[in-house]
């Protein structure tokens, strides 16, 4: 199963290292069947796209909490056997557990913000949490931000986006 894993430099940097996103259970973000149910396109693309921009979105959430990372968001995708993966949608409609380490094995691509978004990103990285309690000046600075489209890249092209102190080139 496609799961999208929110995370940032600091998490992808370790995560290599150590050969796992972790620990377990890992949190993230997929076609489940609240979504499905939800959405009102069928499409398996537009699908795919409605979880991964969850997790962009908790991308900003995991910057907030860690002001050493770099402004821009970092998502993993990864295919993840089935067994290891418990639907949530008592959380969010598109919410995934996992519940062993994400291997790097299993990594199919990761998504990165250019560097000319951090300043947008940085923003919507403060406001996040008040735009997630419903205020509605922090939900324009995270819409704005999330018009920012991430950057692909093969899973093992990460190490050489990061600079040896583990920092986003």
């Amino acid at each position: 199963m496609r799961v999208y894993c929110a995370a940032t430099q600091t998490a992808a940097a370790q995560a290599l290292g150590e050969g796992e996103l972790g620990p377990a259970p890992v949190t993230g973000f997929a076609v489940t069947a609240a979504l499905r149910s939800w959405y009102l396109d069928d499409d398996a693309e537009e699908l795919e796209y409605a979880a991964f921009t969850e997790a962009a979105r908790g991308s900003l959430r995991l910057l907030d909490a860690d002001p050493l990372a770099s402004r821009r968001r970092l998502v993993i995708s990864a295919d993840v056997p089935e067994e290891f993966v418990t639907q949530r949608p008592e959380l969010d409609r598109a919410v995934v557990r996992v519940s062993v380490p994400v291997l790097t094995q299993w990594w199919a691509c990761v998504h990165i913000d250019s560097a000319n978004a951090t300043s947008a990103i940085a923003a919507a990285a403060a406001a996040v949490i008040p735009a997630d309690l419903g205020d509605t000046d922090s939900q324009f600075v995270v819409d704005s931000a999330l018009g920012h489209e991430l950057e692909w890249y093969d899973a093992s092209e990460l190490n050489e986006l990061l600079e040896p102190s583990g920092k986003l080139k």
